[in-house]
């Protein structure tokens, strides 16, 4: 088995700090990439007081272990700050090959109890966030005919859980931020994917699983013993490699399975002419998932359009 190495390549991982991204950031830097590590130092919530130590002291156990690291300090919601972070590669290390989208915060409330406020700010983190950031590296790698884009989804976008309809509907729109630019990267020689994390962190801690899925704590804390972040980074790490030809993907992974995240549609009915009654009396047609395929990003369409 050939290792994948990281050696000329400079990655941006956003909240590197702590939990997944500082995972990330360690796994990259120990196969020989040089790092940004990019992390706010804030609250769970994105509210109140602001550190340097998280990303400081990642980059310090980085460079003690032979590497090379820089800190930022923005936060991925204000465009300013996020364009830095890649200015930050750029200065540094005079090019920007690999970004991974990691930074979030979290809160777990029915929807009748947030506020719009809140939604707002979990767009402005997780979507936005990761829209400026990709945006600011984006003409750098289309510039340079390369780069890897990873970006953080979620399967709190499924529905399977309540609590989530502000956090899961940012990270819905990463996903299909992610498998849009799919479409539009190959073009300059950039693949867009996206990972769905399990891991015990400050977001998905007992608690939070505890209150989303109603488990007393002795049947969530064997679970959550296993969902080490650095069972997360692997996968990452793969998705950022110049070998790999993934595109448009979403793998789920934690506690060492890796799956992959499907949208298909079933083959339905056909009817010229369809009225309310005709759905009805189909439904179990229309709802059926025998024989649905699997829809793939389709970058040749991009590829073949007006050049931009």
């Amino acid at each position: 088995m050939v290792e994948l190495s990281f050696d000329g390549r400079v990655a941006l991982v956003t909240g590197a700090g702590r939990g997944i991204g500082r995972s990330h950031a360690l796994l990259l830097a120990s196969r020989g990439a040089r790092v940004v590590v990019a992390d706010l130092g804030g609250t769970l919530e994105g509210l109140g007081s602001t550190s340097h130590g998280p990303a400081d002291e990642v980059v310090a156990q980085i460079k003690a272990a032979g590497g090379e690291a820089v800190a930022n300090y923005g936060s991925v919601a204000d465009a300013k700050a996020a364009a830095s972070m890649v200015e930050a590669a750029m200065d540094t290390y005079c090019r920007i090959d690999v970004v991974i989208n990691n930074a979030g915060i979290s809160t777990l409330e029915w929807f009748d109890d947030i506020d719009l406020d809140e939604f707002r700010r979990m767009i402005d983190v997780h979507y936005m966030g990761t829209v400026q950031v990709t945006k600011a590296a984006w003409e750098h790698m289309k510039q340079a005919g390369y780069g890897r884009v990873v970006n953080t989804c979620s399967e709190g976008m499924l529905g399977f859980h309540p609590f989530v309809t502000s956090y899961g509907g940012a990270k819905g729109g990463i996903f299909g931020l992610t498998r849009t630019l799919a479409a539009e990267g190959p073009r300059h020689g950039i693949r867009v994917n996206g990972i769905a994390p399990r891991a015990n962190t400050r977001l998905g801690n007992e608690e939070s699983v505890m209150k989303t899925f109603g488990m007393p704590r002795e049947m969530v804390a064997g679970v959550m013993s296993a969902m080490l972040p650095e069972l997360v980074a692997p996968v990452a790490a793969f998705l950022s490699h110049e070998s790999c030809a993934l595109n448009g993907e979403v793998l789920v992974a934690g506690g060492g399975q890796v799956q992959r995240m499907l949208v298909q549609l079933t083959p339905g009915i056909q009817n010229g002419d369809l009225t309310p009654e005709h759905v009805a009396e189909n439904l179990d047609a229309i709802m059926a998932a025998t024989g649905a395929t699997t829809v793939e990003v389709n970058p040749q369409v991009a590829v073949n359009a007006a050049p931009g």
